[in-house]
C-alpha cells in the first residue's frame, strides 16, 4: 500500500446537520477533513424543530451550546385540543432538572440551526464545499478513491483514508455499497409550514388538535406570532403526483382552534417513512444520520440521533488518525449506533400509528384517554424525569459495547457520565468535557498510585470533592470513571485501582501523548 499520507483523512458527503457536526469535532482535533454538498446554499425549509438536551451538551463540548439556547426557544408546556376544545395542559416544567444542564424543550428551526454550524466551521477555518456531487468511488488498499464533480461539470478524483455518508436517506454512498434500507412508506401525506398567525394556540407553547381524522401540531418560532404548522393533506385522486399548496390543506382543525393565518413564509408537504440501513460500515466508509435510518418525527428524534452517530464517530475516527488509538476502535460505531437506531424505529413507529391511526381503538386512545392521562402523568415529578431522560436522549447507553466495563455505584460502563452543577469547592462536572479528549474522574479523594498511573498514560485527572449530591446522581464516592470522549464512561471502577485502569488501556490499545 502506497504509504504517503493522503491529502485528506476524512472526506465527508452532505453537509446537514450530521455531517456538520462531524466536521466540526473532527476540525476541532485536527484531523484534515473536506466537506462536500451538492446543494448550492444551506437548506431554506425545514420539518426538523427539536434540539435535545443531550445534543446541547455535545454542543457545550463544542463551545456553542448556550448560543443554540440564545437563538432558539424554550417551551413550558403541551396543550392538547379535541375537536376545537381546549382539554388538557402538561407543564414541562423543569422536567430534566438535576439529570442536565440543559434542563427543558428547545425548538430552533433545522434551516437557523445549520447556518449557525456553518459559521461555526468557517470560524474553524473548514468551509463546506457546494454544488460539489459525490458521482462514485471505490476502496482501494484500504483507502477510498472518490470522484466528485465540481460546479460547472468539471470532475476530479479525491482520495481519503475513511469516507462518511451524511447524504441523507436518498444516499449516493449507501447506494454504492449496495447496503439495504428496509422498511416502509406510511400512507399519509403530510404538510409543513411556516406561518405568522395570532389565536389562542399562538402563545409560545406546543399545542396539538386532535380530530377524529385529523390533527394538528403547532409549534412556537423565535419572534411574535411565528409558529410553525404541522398537519395532514388529503390527495385528490383526479391530481395523482400533482404538487400540492396551502390551499390544499385542510382548514377544518385550524379554524376550531381559532388560529388565524395572516402569511405563509413558506410551505412543504412530506411523506414519513421508517428504515434502517441493513449496515452503517463498509471498511472505511460509514453511514450517518438519515442515510442511515429514518423514522417518524414524534418525539423529534431524527435529527438529534444524526448529530449522535456524528459524535460517536468523530471521536473514533479522530483518535485512530492521531494514532491514539488501534483501527480497531472503529469496529465499535456500528454496533452502538445501529441498535439504539433500530430501537427508536420502532418505538417512534408505535407512537406514530397511535397518533395517526384511523382505527377504532387508536382514535379512542388520542380523543379521549390521552388527553385525561397526560395532564395528570406530568403531575408527578418521577414521570416528567422519566419522559425528559428518553426524549432528551439522555437515558442512551451503550451497556452492552466492547468498549464498556464495570460498575461503580449506580453507573455501568457504557453510562452516560452523571451531569452534576457547579459547587463552591469544583466546577461543572462537565466543564472537562470541553477538552475532547479521555479523561478520568473521581469524586472523593484520589490516591497517589492512581495520581501517578494517569500521568503516566497521559491522561488528564479530575478529581471532584465529594458532595452528597454526587451520590444522589448514583456516582459512588472514590471511584475511578474513565470517560470517552464523548462523555460516556467507559470503565467504572469502584477501587479506582491504577492497574485496572493500566489493563483496560491495553486491552482496548489506547495510548495518549505524556502530559506535560
Amino acid at each position: 500500500m502506497d504509504s504517503q499520507p493522503v491529502p485528506f483523512q476524512v472526506l465527508i458527503v452532505g453537509a446537514g446537520p450530521t455531517g456538520l457536526v462531524l466536521a466540526l469535532w473532527l476540525a476541532r482535533r485536527g484531523v484534515r477533513i473536506r466537506i462536500v454538498d451538492r446543494s448550492s446554499e444551506p437548506g431554506t425549509t425545514s420539518r426538523a424543530l427539536a434540539v435535545q438536551a443531550r445534543t446541547l451538551e455535545f454542543y457545550a463540548q463544542l463551545g456553542f451550546g448556550d448560543a443554540v439556547v440564545e437563538q432558539g426557544r424554550e417551551v413550558g408546556a403541551v396543550n392538547f385540543w379535541v375537536e376545537g376544545k381546549p382539554k388538557a395542559r402538561a407543564p414541562f416544567g423543569a422536567m430534566g432538572a438535576g439529570v442536565s444542564r440543559y434542563a427543558y424543550a428547545l425548538v430552533f428551526p433545522q434551516d437557523e440551526h445549520e447556518r449557525l454550524l456553518v459559521e461555526r466551521l468557517k470560524a474553524a477555518g473548514v468551509e463546506v464545499e457546494r454544488q460539489t456531487e459525490l458521482l462514485d468511488f471505490e476502496q482501494t488498499g484500504g483507502r477510498v478513491r472518490a470522484r466528485l464533480q465540481r460546479p460547472g461539470g468539471a470532475v476530479e478524483t479525491c482520495e481519503a483514508d475513511y469516507l462518511a455518508g451524511c447524504d441523507g436517506a436518498r444516499s449516493a454512498v449507501r447506494k454504492t455499497l449496495g447496503i439495504d434500507f428496509p422498511g416502509g412508506t406510511y400512507s399519509h401525506l403530510f404538510y409543513v409550514a411556516d406561518v405568522e398567525a395570532r389565536g389562542p394556540a399562538v402563545n409560545g407553547e406546543v399545542h396539538v388538535g386532535l380530530e377524529p381524522a385529523d390533527f394538528l401540531a403547532v409549534f412556537p418560532l423565535k419572534g411574535e406570532g411565528r409558529a410553525r404548522l404541522v398537519g395532514t393533506l388529503k390527495e385528490d385522486p383526479a391530481r395523482p403526483g400533482e404538487a400540492l399548496s396551502w390551499g390544499d390543506a385542510s382548514k377544518h382543525v385550524i379554524a376550531s382552534m381559532r388560529i388565524e393565518v395572516a402569511k405563509i413564509n413558506w410551505f412543504s408537504t412530506y411523506r414519513v417513512h421508517h428504515r434502517v440501513a441493513g449496515s452503517f460500515r463498509r471498511g472505511p466508509v460509514f453511514l450517518l444520520g438519515d442515510a442511515a435510518h429514518i423514522h417518524s418525527p414524534v418525539g423529534g428524534q431524527g435529527m438529534n440521533t444524526g448529530i449522535g452517530d456524528a459524535v460517536n464517530l468523530g471521536w473514533k475516527l479522530a483518535a485512530v488518525t492521531k494514532a491514539e488509538a488501534g483501527a480497531s476502535l472503529l469496529d465499535s460505531y456500528e454496533p452502538e449506533r445501529i441498535a439504539f437506531a433500530r430501537r427508536l424505529v420502532a418505538t417512534t413507529d408505535r407512537a406514530f400509528v397511535g397518533v395517526t391511526s384511523p382505527g377504532f381503538l387508536a382514535r379512542r386512545f388520542r380523543m379521549n384517554l390521552a388527553p385525561l392521562f397526560l395532564p395528570g402523568l406530568f403531575r408527578f415529578a418521577s414521570f416528567r424525569r422519566l419522559m425528559f431522560r428518553t426524549v432528551s436522549q439522555t437515558a442512551i447507553n451503550y451497556r452492552g459495547s466492547a468498549l464498556s466495563e464495570g460498575q461503580a455505584g449506580e453507573i455501568h460502563g457504557g453510562d452516560r457520565l452523571p451531569w452534576s452543577p457547579a459547587t463552591p469547592t469544583a466546577v461543572d462536572n462537565y466543564s472537562p468535557l470541553a477538552s475532547l479528549s479521555w479523561q478520568v474522574h473521581v469524586y472523593g479523594t484520589v490516591s497517589s498510585g492512581l495520581e501517578g498511573g494517569c500521568a503516566e498514560r497521559g491522561l488528564a485527572l479530575h478529581v471532584f470533592p465529594w458532595s452528597n449530591a454526587f451520590a444522589d446522581t448514583g456516582l459512588s464516592r472514590d471511584a475511578l470513571y474513565l470517560v470517552r470522549p464523548d462523555g460516556y464512561v467507559a470503565l467504572a471502577d469502584p477501587q479506582a485501582t491504577p492497574s485496572a485502569l493500566a489493563a483496560y488501556l491495553d486491552r482496548q490499545g489506547l495510548a495518549f501523548p505524556a502530559q506535560s
